[in-house]
């Protein structure tokens, strides 16, 4: 891990790590809402320039690899929508929540091993203010026929 005293985005840089244009909403909502010093953000998919990184059902035409890194690209929209809702990344005080939707095959049970993708990359960029509460859910199907979706909590200063 690195240093505490390195900021938000110098991790970033340093994880190879570059974030994209906000991600355009699929349907009626905004990306965040932020109220007091929460800020909420709607599900974030594994999108990259628009399209999806992988699709399907992990346990089928998902693998557990590919599925790990589908939440991590969900994390990198995620953190992408953060900073636009707070300008700064510095101005995280800590990652509260994090609940992740696996879309999973019938006999598919490392929903927490998929949504570690997301968790792992919040601690990589965040130290120890990315830490959180989560949920890992199995589904049926997501938007879009994606692998995940992860909505985030996020408190801020």
């Amino acid at each position: 891990m690195q240093s505490t005293e390195m900021s938000p985005e110098e991790r970033l840089k340093v994880i190879g790590l570059e974030l994209p244009d906000l991600p355009k909403p699929l349907g009626s909502y905004v990306p965040f809402v932020r109220t007091g010093n929460l800020v909420y953000l709607s599900g974030m998919l594994p999108l990259e320039n628009g399209k999806l990184l992988y699709a399907g059902r992990v346990g089928e035409t998902v693998s557990l690899d590919e599925a790990v890194q589908a939440a991590r690209r969900a994390t990198v929209n995620a953190i992408a929508v953060l900073r636009s809702a707070i300008g700064s990344l510095a101005a995280l005080k800590r990652c509260v929540k994090v609940t992740g939707f696996v879309a999973s095959a019938q006999d598919f049970t490392d929903q927490p091993k998929v949504i570690n993708g997301a968790s792992d990359l919040l601690v990589e960029v965040f130290g120890e203010a990315g830490r959180h509460a989560r949920a890992a859910v199995g589904v049926h199907i997501l938007p879009m026929n994606s692998p995940v979706e992860i909505e985030f909590i996020f408190e801020v200063v």
